[in-house]
């Protein structure tokens, strides 16, 4: 009597092959889009490139010229004191909405989405140049502190209040650690505030010894994600002073100048090299802040 032969099923070894198929788009993207301009740059940085011609070998030239360029330090400057100054506002006041938030609201759904869209709106062109309207000259806030007999001006004009206008447009896109936050909320278990509220501790003692420590592993979290963000800030800056970084350099952000170095003075050696600088920054900065994570980040098995 003959047997019927019948197809074996597949494992998940058998399924391997399907998988690394549908994988080849991502390879692809990661060679070509990634790796291999990584690499080029970081031979370009060594070099002296104008695009136009063939690219020079000038070994650490293009690192030593950054001591001496004063752009360079006023980038870095403008930078720090913009990622400074704004991730902790910009945290802050997430948190602060999360907390509002977590008191159970009504139409919880609808305020989370909204709080949220300007997260998703905060770096586009449109919103930058909404916000050139609003802080220019004869703009929204302009006119608002005019009734109270204050005339400041374009502040996108005043070297000394153009940088706050990009600090208030960050910590306006607040919505994506908010919701990062809530959702951190909501894994705290309600017993560890009824318990502090056994011994008597009030609003402000169960912020300071139930939610701050069972959330840091979300304030840690969101500290790394903003804070490398801030350091790639490029579109506001760019379209608000119309890609110059002025008034006197006060919205020059290190993205812009290498931008500048690149596409505008076509020095493409030199903007590999600044923005090999910053690739080490942001790691250097990233890799302090988990070695004090240690100090101050309570995880649920410590």
């Amino acid at each position: 009597m003959a047997v019927p032969i019948t197809r074996a099923r597949r494992g998940p070894r058998g399924q391997g092959g399907a998988a690394h198929v549908f994988l080849i788009p991502w390879w692809l993207g990661l060679v070509l889009v990634t790796a291999v301009p990584l690499l080029a740059s970081l031979y370009l940085a060594f070099t002296d490139y104008n695009i136009l011609s063939t690219p020079e070998f000038n070994g650490l030239e293009n690192f030593r010229r950054m001591f001496e360029d004063g752009y360079f330090w006023a980038a870095v400057r403008v930078t720090l004191v913009y990622v400074l100054v704004s991730i902790p506002l910009q945290l802050g006041f997430a948190l602060l909405l999360a907390l509002i938030l977590d008191r159970g609201l009504r139409g919880l759904a609808f305020y989370r989405s909204a709080f949220y869209l300007p997260s998703l709106l905060g770096t586009s062109v449109a919103v930058a140049i909404l916000w050139r309207q609003v802080f220019g000259d004869d703009g929204l806030i302009d006119r608002a502190l005019s009734v109270f007999g204050l005339e400041l001006g374009s502040w996108l004009q005043n070297p000394s209040l153009s940088l706050s206008t990009l600090i208030v447009l960050n910590v306006w896109t607040f919505g994506s650690p908010m919701v990062i936050f809530l959702a951190g909320l909501r894994q705290i278990p309600e017993e560890l505030y009824e318990a502090a509220r056994v011994d008597g501790a009030g609003v402000v003692r169960q912020f300071t010894g139930v939610t701050i420590p069972l959330l840091t592993p979300i304030i840690f979290f969101n500290l790394i994600l903003q804070t490398i963000g801030a350091f790639q800030s490029f579109t506001q800056a760019h379209v608000v002073s119309g890609g110059t970084g002025g008034p006197a350099n006060s919205t020059l952000f290190y993205t812009l100048y290498i931008y500048q170095q690149g596409f505008t003075n076509f020095d493409m050696g030199y903007a590999s090299a600044l923005a090999w600088v910053l690739m080490a920054a942001i790691g250097v900065v990233t890799a302090v802040h988990f070695v004090l994570s240690k100090y101050w980040v309570f995880y649920g098995d410590d």
